[in-house]
């Protein structure tokens, strides 16, 4: 099971709590910022209860921006982008999970505001982006937004390598941009500090972008330097995932050469275990999360089940499968 993002280091923004009760000349501090908490948590009991009713911006979300909230947060600025954090968590999670349409309005508000009251907030940065950067309908599909996450991630700290691998991948990944993502990684790899494996992709980005195996190297790399269960589990995804494209790549091919031979398509997988094309032990073959793939009689395409763990499989630039 895949553990929520916390915080795993302790932040400079981290401002320590009162040791003893508010002074009588400071109850309406300690009163508006309780106010505060309340209509947080009120809110994010009425978007578990009421969630189909909600339409755009979140009504209780009246200050959107970051220097306004920091100010009315006084000295509570860490707690209180800890509790913007949840809610983007929540909020991700709600729309990923339901079946209304997705909108993920606030995703980025809310991870725009977290990341002003805490500039040195790492888990809001990387986790935000990956939210954000996901195709539509699992994330936002908005890469653009996941870059200036980011970029305000950098400004913050420039010398967090982490970032402008984030960034890289990005535009690798969503953008299909090379050049730009080679540029991000050799940027990350000379960053004090920065891995040497970095320059090292930015090289083999700018010499055969696209191609799956470059792909397996960056999440492979990913994977070895996360530190943290959720990077791992999503390099692992996307590892399995380009193993079942794969693995659809072959069974394409399986179906093309019986159609070829026999001039119609196969209207089973059956039909390819009785031409001696395929051999099956189930009825039909799995995904590596053990979904059965689809085939298409009506037009011998070969797909992931949308019920797989695997789906949606990410989109490739052409020729990806056949330069690896």
């Amino acid at each position: 099971m895949t553990t929520l993002p916390v915080r795993s280091e302790p932040d400079a923004a981290e401002a320590a709590l009162p040791a003893s009760g508010p002074a009588p000349a400071g109850r309406s501090i300690a009163a508006a910022i309780a106010l505060l908490a309340v209509a947080i948590g009120i809110q994010v009991v009425r978007d578990r209860r009421y969630p189909e009713s909600s339409e755009g911006l979140d009504p209780f979300l009246y200050v959107q921006s970051g220097p306004m909230v920091t100010r009315i947060a006084l000295s509570y600025t860490a707690m209180t982008a800890d509790l913007d954090w949840i809610r983007a968590v929540q909020h991700y999670g709600g729309d990923h999970l339901s079946n209304r349409a997705k909108k993920y309005d606030l995703l980025y508000p809310l991870l725009d505001r977290a990341t002003t009251l805490d500039p040195r907030f790492t888990v809001a940065y990387r986790f935000g982006a990956i939210f954000l950067a996901e195709p539509y309908p699992g994330g936002a599909g908005r890469p653009d937004l996941a870059i200036a996450l980011l970029e305000k991630g950098i400004a913050a700290q420039p010398d967090k390598w982490e970032y402008y691998q984030d960034i890289g991948f990005v535009y690798y990944w969503q953008l299909h941009d090379y050049k730009t993502a080679a540029g991000w990684f050799q940027r990350g790899g000379s960053v004090p500090g920065g891995p040497w494996w970095l320059r090292t992709m930015a090289a083999v980005t700018l010499a055969r972008g696209g191609d799956r195996a470059t792909s397996r190297e960056l999440w492979r790399q990913i994977q070895q330097a996360a530190d943290n269960d959720f990077l791992r589990d999503q390099a692992q995804l996307r590892l399995t995932q380009l193993d079942a494209m794969d693995q659809i790549d072959q069974l394409q091919a399986v179906v093309n050469r019986y159609r070829a031979a026999t001039g119609r398509l196969p209207d089973s997988w059956l039909a390819l275990v009785r031409a001696g094309k395929l051999v099956l032990r189930d009825q039909a073959p799995v995904d590596p999360s053990g979904s059965p793939y689809r085939l298409n009689p009506e037009t011998g395409t070969v797909t992931l089940s949308p019920a797989s763990r695997l789906h949606p499989l990410p989109t490739e630039p052409p020729g990806a499968a056949a330069a690896s």
